[in-house]
């Protein structure tokens, strides 16, 4: 009887057990990567490599999560669906930017030009105001409001690490950040991005390139809710063949799949 009740004890603490393991290291491609999942309920965190974790780098997109959120709060984007973007007529190297677009669609395909504009409609004081309030990464907006978060040779740009994307994520979710209820809905539901039986994937991609136009750098941070718990998580990519959001993007999904959360 107490081996049956040693056997149900352990089989009961298997999905806690399998996401607290270590991450697989040959799931990360080659690249050199920060990658850290905090578990909300337990408290847990996994970090694959605590020195890159705590590395700051440039956004990239993945401040598209805060530039949204900033414009929702000062009234200048509506809800997820209605006309926001007007395309310029400006023919870009992505298609997708090439059009009229919603929020849900301009952050789905993270069209910089759409978000440029929001950018300077917030304006540099109500940015900068707002990213003090939130305290995003190093807080340093002075390479351009329109282009602070995109790395550039030359030029400054915020930085935030893997571990404090997680960490103001937490906050998020939390509700401990000036963001109305409301606004936070409309951001999860333009940030979900894959479902399973096991669970739903809520996040968003940022890629860097370099001189020459070459990926250099990828992100991909969020949010996935699994068994009625959510772990809250960041990645960067650098090194090896062109790191991009897209690659870090799917290492994540893989890393979530291998541990029965996605």
């Amino acid at each position: 009887m107490n081996g049956l009740k040693l056997l149900l004890i352990l089989f009961l603490l298997l999905p806690q057990q399998s996401c607290t393991q270590d991450i697989d290291k040959s799931l990360l491609k080659g690249y050199d990567t920060a990658f850290v999942i905090y578990s909300r309920s337990s408290g847990e965190t996994i970090s694959v490599d605590t020195l890159r974790s705590a590395q700051r780098l440039a956004p990239c997109s993945t401040f598209k999560i805060y530039n949204t959120l900033i414009g929702l709060e000062l009234g200048l984007i509506e809800g997820p669906d209605d006309p926001w973007y007007t395309w310029d007529g400006v023919r870009r190297s992505y298609e997708a930017w090439n059009k009229d677009l919603s929020l849900r669609e301009a952050f789905r395909v993270s069209a910089v030009p759409a978000y440029q504009i929001l950018a300077r409609q917030t304006g540099p004081e109500r940015m900068k105001t707002y990213i003090d309030k939130i305290g995003y990464g190093t807080g340093d907006i002075s390479s351009g409001v329109d282009t602070f978060w995109l790395p550039r040779d030359g030029k400054t740009s915020i930085t935030i690490s893997a571990d404090e994307q997680v960490a103001l994520l937490n906050r998020l979710l939390d509700g401990k950040l000036p963001f109305s209820k409301k606004n936070i809905t409309i951001l999860r539901d333009i940030m979900k991005v894959a479902e399973t039986s096991k669970g739903t994937l809520y996040g968003k991609t940022g890629s860097g390139m370099d001189a020459e136009g070459k990926w250099n750098l990828g992100w991909f941070v969020g949010f996935v809710e699994s068994g009625g718990e959510v772990y809250v998580f960041a990645c960067n990519i650098t090194g090896g063949e062109n790191p991009s959001g897209i690659v870090t993007r799917e290492i994540v999904e893989d890393v979530l799949k291998a541990k029965g959360l996605l």
